[in-house]
């Protein structure tokens, strides 16, 4: 399975129609609808913010596209079928458009909504999935820098440094292991 590294913008003009393409990596089908409507709510003023994303989460697969007012077929469904030919998952596509005055017919909407999709998919970096988890890993002040050593930043959601060091966590199994054979560690499945 894949899915891209990181979040990215990407963006064209066509026939002086401006495309915004957002792409980001996501975990659940909340995520996904959560990420769409954030760009939605970012380009209100856009003639349309069409997406498209698909999830597979607890081992459901969730796939939707939406042409938000564009003709029927013309924006989310050529968006899905870049996802599905790059066969990229946990991955939500916004492709925002401002309308320039020039049409561009059903089929320059099919190439350029397939086109921001496709541009921000590579820009995102296409890479093998790995599953993570959240936890909540309780431990003493003097372990700091050996499980900084195990977790990398960007997986650290939140710290908080009281009688004992409280890490929120997003990581993979194999740092799990990792930090399961460690002692004087409480991990929390959340």
């Amino acid at each position: 399975m894949k899915t891209i590294e990181r979040e990215v913008v990407i963006e064209f003009e066509e026939r002086k129609s401006k495309f915004i393409g957002y792409a980001k990596p996501v975990q659940s089908k909340i995520e996904a609808e959560e990420f769409i409507m954030s760009i939605r709510n970012r380009h209100r003023d856009a003639t349309h913010n069409c997406s498209a994303y698909k999830v597979i989460d607890n081992g459901q697969e969730y796939f939707k596209v939406d042409d938000d007012g564009e003709p029927s077929g013309t924006a989310g469904k050529p968006m899905g079928e870049i996802i599905n030919y790059m066969e990229v998952d946990n991955v939500a596509v916004v492709a925002t458009r401002y309308f320039g005055g020039i049409k561009l017919g059903a089929g320059g909407l099919v190439r350029n909504y397939a086109k921001t999709a496709k541009l921000a998919l590579i820009e995102g970096n296409i890479i093998d999935f790995i599953s993570k988890k959240n936890y909540l890993l309780d431990f003493s002040y003097d372990k700091i820098g050996e499980i900084d050593s195990i977790i990398n930043d960007e997986d650290i959601e939140n710290k908080d440094f009281n009688e004992r060091v409280t890490y929120r966590v997003k990581i993979a199994e194999d740092v799990y292991k990792k930090l399961k054979d460690m002692k004087d560690i409480i991990i929390i499945d959340l």
